[in-house]
């Protein structure tokens, strides 16, 4: 039993009362003082908002997020379904036990997953909770982008006249991916990637870890996406037009100028066949570069990819995988096209 003294009891009684805990606002004080700042600010905000340049921007941010929000969506739940619902050893079964049977065989399987590269992360980061091989599933997420057939099919009908773009793509797109894999299995090392996190679902139902693991992953790889898009719209807007069709007739800066745009402009992958059948004054070969480099590594995959594995892994794996992409697309095409 406790015994308290009397010390102790005038203590208690002569001790100074708690403070009444202040006013604090919160998020619905914000909420109502922005909503009043903008009807007050209303004649500046509708000037500042119909600026020419401000009004490109805004097109070109929207268009990016509204690509890509669908299929982000597709790959978290797709990723849940992988976290919550597959069992492990259903990926010790379907891929070889030897890391560099591994990488070919997840990088073929990119063809099953009708997605952007925005979907193929999440996908990924699920695989490299599950056990596999960091090396196949990079090489999964480099590959499923650019070889789905939903891709596949819009750069057919963007080049009518020249079928050879759709096998280019595939192949140097392959390719690239396989080299990054086998790249990352020899010179990769463990503290250079974060083993992708989120929250325990341990104790709950299937069904609320699924939507929990949904709604985590959504909000952790959208911040990342509106970031890359505010990036690619604000470059879209400083980058004048007339320098890219000055570089058209010198192949080699053509490449690397188309090059360079696939990771400022961040299009999704299945938009960019659009994109680049619209760009006719370069060749087909600059144009497969184009198309090829856009869905391994842009300014919004690059943030995601950040997000997911980590600072150090995307500066490292995003400089490699630009290089190695565009080599694999110069050599397809000068054999294809």
């Amino acid at each position: 039993m406790t015994v308290v003294t009397t010390t102790e009891r005038e203590a208690v009684r002569h001790r100074a009362p708690d403070p009444a805990p202040g006013w604090r606002p919160g998020a619905t004080e914000a909420l109502a003082v922005l909503l009043v700042l903008v009807v007050l600010l209303r004649p500046w905000i509708t000037d500042a908002l119909s600026a020419p340049g401000l009004a490109t921007w805004t097109t070109v941010f929207v268009s990016v997020v509204t690509q890509a929000v669908p299929f982000l969506v597709f790959g978290v739940v797709l990723s849940a379904v992988i976290a919550v619902y597959v069992p492990p050893s259903f990926f010790a079964r379907a891929l070889p036990k030897r890391p560099a049977l591994a990488v070919p065989v997840a990088s073929a399987a990119g063809v099953v997953l009708p997605g952007c590269e925005c979907a193929s992360v999440p996908v990924a980061a699920a695989l490299v909770r599950r056990g596999v091989t960091p090396a196949a599933a990079l090489a999964f997420l480099l590959a499923a982008p650019a070889i789905n057939p939903i891709v596949l099919t819009a750069t057919a009908v963007a080049f009518p006249g020249n079928p050879e773009m759709v096998v280019a793509r595939f192949l140097a797109s392959l390719l690239a991916a396989c080299a990054m894999g086998w790249l990352w299995l020899r010179l990769g090392r463990t503290d250079w990637m974060r083993p992708p996190r989120r929250p325990s679902f341990e104790g709950q139902s299937r069904l609320a870890a699924f939507w929990g693991s949904v709604r985590h992953d959504t909000v952790h790889a959208g911040g990342f996406l509106v970031i890359g898009a505010m990036a690619a719209a604000t470059i879209n807007v400083v980058v004048p037009a007339s320098w890219i069709r000055t570089v058209a007739d010198n192949e080699p800066l053509a490449i690397l100028v188309l090059a360079v745009l696939a990771v400022l402009l961040s299009i999704c992958s299945e938009a960019d066949a659009f994109v680049a059948a619209s760009l006719s004054e370069f060749s087909l070969t600059s144009r497969l570069v184009f198309l090829v480099v856009g869905p391994m590594i842009d300014l919004k995959l690059f943030a995601m990819q950040a997000g997911t594995f980590g600072r150090g892994f995307a500066l490292r794996f995003a400089p490699a995988t630009f290089t190695v992409a565009v080599l694999t697309a110069v050599a397809v095409g000068m054999v294809l096209l």
